[in-house]
């Protein structure tokens, strides 16, 4: 079966063809129809010329509406005037599913459109996202299977909390308290004990408050972890990473980034290796712009937003205060005050798409920490036997696919990021 993008092609030109597809936009002109089909590959306009068909091609020609599934016959023409520069000319025309009047004509709100995303998600500009997303996984995989990795598949259900117990989902399991997982990370680092470096793409589910253009209840992680690692092997794995994806989106989406109006200048700079600033010096920058903000205090959306303006590429911060960040991050044994964490800002306003720390590797310690955060020692038992049993320096990191996407693609809202967005007070459909 012949796709749309294939046949629009000088090689094509005098051909005839079948294509399969949905009724894009229509249009009658004195004794012409013209079709615009659509499939996942592209675009053609397709003529139907009343005296040039029979009638029952013409009367489907006339009967078909917008959204239509059908399949066509005819003979590729060149047209500098036509979408993309050809055109068919329609010998038969077959009716495969009548659209009845299609719902979305342009112009919606955006909660309208939310409610009918299951038909929403047909659109060109959906469409051009979701296959920058499929290359971005992609490129993910490639990465990791290149350089040594194991992909592994941790659960989703959970007995413990891996970041703030106040954002997890409860789920009844078997009459068990559990939760939906906020992150792989607990489970790769027992990984590690057995095959060294691992990596994983998950759901996460955070049941935070927050609804804002860059957060999600449910969203795809990509996470990784790895045996011997410090903090500068990890921060250069994620900026090898980050670009490697970057890379194959320039290479092979350009047509999409192009439709999307992406300025792709920002990408093809996004070269490693990247600019590295402590919270401290972050926390400098804000106050020189007149942010109110103070030491120890985190970084939100907002003060993110300042400090991109800063920086022309992804850059990163480190050194946070341990008070906020997780309990399995690794105090700087040169200042107890700050963890040896790191997040991974992107430019543009974007702000964080990465965050990553060298774990904490002593038993001591990690008891202490966790006892510390106000945690239950009991549910961590598993995780603290992790140090019990030949214990080793190791760091991770967890990379989230949406926000990546909406960066790259340079989407105004994580939502179309995701072929069905979760958040706050929304779950339709």
């Amino acid at each position: 079966m012949l796709s749309i993008r294939s046949v629009k092609s000088d090689s094509f030109i005098g051909k005839c063809v079948e294509l399969r597809g949905w009724v894009y936009r229509k249009v009658s002109l004195g004794g012409k129809i013209f079709i615009v089909l659509r499939d996942s590959s592209d675009i053609i306009q397709c003529v139907v010329d009343e005296s040039k068909v029979n009638s029952r091609t013409w009367s489907n020609a006339e009967k078909i509406t917008r959204e239509s599934s059908c399949i066509v016959r005819g003979v590729v023409k060149s047209d500098p005037r036509a979408p993309g520069g050809y055109e068919l000319q329609v010998s038969d025309l077959e009716i495969v599913g009548l659209s009845e009047w299609f719902p979305i004509r342009g112009n919606e709100g955006v909660d309208y459109l939310l409610d009918h995303r299951h038909l929403w998600i047909r659109s060109r500009r959906l469409q051009a996202i979701m296959k920058i997303k499929h290359t971005v996984l992609e490129a993910g995989r490639e990465y990791f299977n290149r350089n040594g990795w194991w992909e592994v598949t941790p659960p989703i259900l959970t007995s413990s909390a891996c970041e703030s117990g106040a954002t997890q989902f409860e789920v009844n399991y078997f009459g068990q308290k559990a939760y939906l997982s906020q992150s792989a990370q607990l489970y790769l680092e027992a990984l590690i004990y057995t095959l060294d470096k691992v990596w994983s793409l998950t759901p996460s589910f955070r049941a935070e408050k927050s609804r804002t253009r860059r957060h999600l209840a449910e969203y795809w992680h990509l996470e990784a972890e790895a045996a011997w690692y410090g903090m500068e092997d990890m921060m250069k794995v994620v900026e090898e990473l980050v670009y490697y994806m970057v890379e194959r989106v320039l290479r092979d989406r350009m047509d999409e980034l192009k439709f999307l109006k992406r300025d792709t200048r920002i990408l093809e700079n996004a070269k490693p290796p990247y600019p590295k600033i402590t919270y401290d010096e972050a926390i400098e920058i804000l106050q020189s712009k007149g942010v109110n903000i103070k030491w120890g205090d985190d970084l939100g959306a907002d003060e993110e937003r300042v400090l991109t303006e800063e920086f022309e590429t992804p850059f990163f911060i480190t050194h946070f205060p341990k008070e906020i960040k997780a309990f399995y991050m690794k105090l700087d044994p040169k200042n107890p005050r700050v963890v040896l964490g790191f997040d991974l800002l992107a430019p543009e306003g974007y702000g964080e798409i990465v965050g990553g720390s060298v774990r904490e590797d002593s038993y001591d310690a990690l008891l202490k920490r966790i006892i510390e955060m106000g945690l239950n020692p009991e549910e961590y038992k598993w995780y603290l036997d992790l140090r019990r049993y030949g214990s080793v320096p190791h760091s991770g990191f967890g990379l989230g696919i949406e926000r990546t996407v909406m960066w790259i693609a340079g989407l105004d809202h994580i939502r179309d990021a995701i072929p069905f967005p979760r958040f706050r007070e929304r779950i339709y459909p």
